[in-house]
């Protein structure tokens, strides 16, 4: 059995844009401010998020302009999740608080010398981001204010057009951004509300007072450390890997027979972590970490409101030496993330809120952490305008950092759903895992 991977090489095309446009709601919205949660305003969500859609021609579509019918929507859309239409300012001790003034939404027109044909039968990262989402400046350096989304729909020559976006994390997560899209397109469809609708809700993701970290948290550890194996980036390559259920079969057929409940996740995770330690040669008695992102709605007391759009993530963090996990079979790793997994209940995630106030709200540790990002449920790909569902609908993430790497929802050119992975290595570290990987995907005999 041999691992499916693909060399990313961007499409070149020329694209002719219009003017940013502020699209504002359709309708008067409160002006007010409304401070962020704890979980909301850490560093590690300060910044924009892309996501991307491709859709096809739809013949019953013909007449209607895609641009006007999502920008409509849009302004419909905002009247019930208007902090989006405002912008984020910072307060005392860092404090993140939306600005509602409802003075819109930068939304970009574009038109594409390309044909959704062009992009391959299966449509990937890497992206041309480029043309396909306008790089606007996130913050005001004049005023400090910054966006809190930007939107550019591009019209492609065969009648399909793409929609890209860049959402500020630190209104929303992946659920809470596709969430907004969603009712972007019930809009679209002619609804007059969202079927699901908004929560802001951030009253009750605050510090306590007087705030108490009651779980260690490695993934806010801010200690001084030395990398030994800083990864270069003059000699990286990205591969995209794709996972059928050939392949998920084979990755579980490595786990012992005493390790009974996983997901496809976990073993995922642990077969991915298992092989970039191993090509990475590092000493084995460093440590190294695998930090992962986990909805936590349901693991607060009582759970979030269905409609809640703003951050609720855990990021649990698994740990241990190198030699353990180059040298313990999967089994190993998949008890060390069940561990970690569990601990995630109210209190942990209080914990959190509370380190944020006490520790000014500090970065994720990124000392030899791989992070991994499972986006396959996200939504994305429902998004519905009108012209059905996209044929990619994902983030907008070239892929792969040397320390990230995220799970993507894909269908291949066969209409089989596949699990897509970009990585990024040093050509020689690639080498290496390719080969693990290979040797995990053999056949047992």
């Amino acid at each position: 059995m041999s691992v499916m991977a693909q060399n990313n090489t961007p499409l070149v095309f020329n694209v002719t844009r219009g003017e940013p446009e502020l699209v504002c709601p359709a309708k008067p919205t409160p002006r007010e401010h409304k401070p962020l949660s704890d979980l909301d305003d850490q560093e590690a969500n300060r910044f924009l998020m892309p996501a991307i859609m491709f859709y096809k021609a739809d013949p019953s579509m013909q007449g209607k302009d895609p641009v006007k019918v999502v920008k409509d929507a849009l302004a419909k859309t905002l009247v019930f999740f208007y902090p989006f239409a405002g912008r984020l300012i910072q307060g005392d001790k860092r404090k993140l608080i939306v600005d509602c003034t409802a003075e819109g939404v930068p939304f970009i027109e574009a038109e594409a010398e390309a044909t959704l044909e062009d992009f391959g039968d299966e449509i990937h990262a890497p992206f041309p981001l480029d043309k396909l989402l306008y790089d606007i400046p996130a913050t005001d350096t004049l005023s400090g204010r910054t966006l809190l989304l930007v939107v550019q729909v591009t019209r492609l020559r065969c009648g399909g057009f793409i929609v890209a976006l860049k959402c500020n994390h630190s209104i929303s997560d992946g659920t809470g951004v596709t969430q907004l899209m969603n009712a972007i397109g019930e809009m679209a469809r002619g609804c007059s509300a969202p079927s699901i609708l908004p929560v802001w809700g951030r009253e009750r993701l605050t510090a306590r007072e007087p705030p108490k970290v009651s779980f260690p948290h490695p993934e806010y550890d801010q200690q001084a450390v030395v990398d030994l194996n800083t990864i270069s980036k003059a000699d990286l390559v990205q591969k995209s890997f794709l996972f059928g259920s050939t392949e998920l079969d084979a990755l579980r057929r490595n786990v012992p027979s005493h390790v009974k409940q996983f997901s496809t996740f976990d073993v995922l995770s642990a077969s991915l972590w298992r092989c970039r330690t191993i090509a990475l040669g590092l000493d084995l008695e460093q440590e190294v970490r695998l930090l992962f992102s986990l909805n936590a709605r349901n693991r607060f007391n009582p759970p979030l409101e269905k409609g809640y759009y703003g951050n609720a993530c855990a990021f649990p963090t698994a740990r241990a030496k190198a030699g353990d996990i180059c040298q313990n079979d999967v089994g190993y790793i998949l008890e060390l993330i069940r561990n970690v997994k569990n601990e995630v209940n109210d209190e942990y995630m209080r914990s959190i809120m509370d380190l944020m106030v006490i520790k000014d709200r500090p970065h994720f540790t990124i000392h030899q952490t791989y992070v991994v990002s499972d986006l396959r449920h996200l939504g994305f790909i429902n998004v519905d305008f009108g012209w059905g569902k996209p044929v990619y609908g994902g983030p907008g993430s070239n892929g792969s950092i040397p320390d990230e790497c995220f799970f993507i929802s894909f269908n291949n050119k066969k209409g089989e759903t596949m699990i897509m992975v970009p990585i990024t290595l040093p050509t020689q570290k690639m080498d290496v895992f390719i080969k693990e990987l290979q040797e995990m995907l053999q056949p047992q005999l």
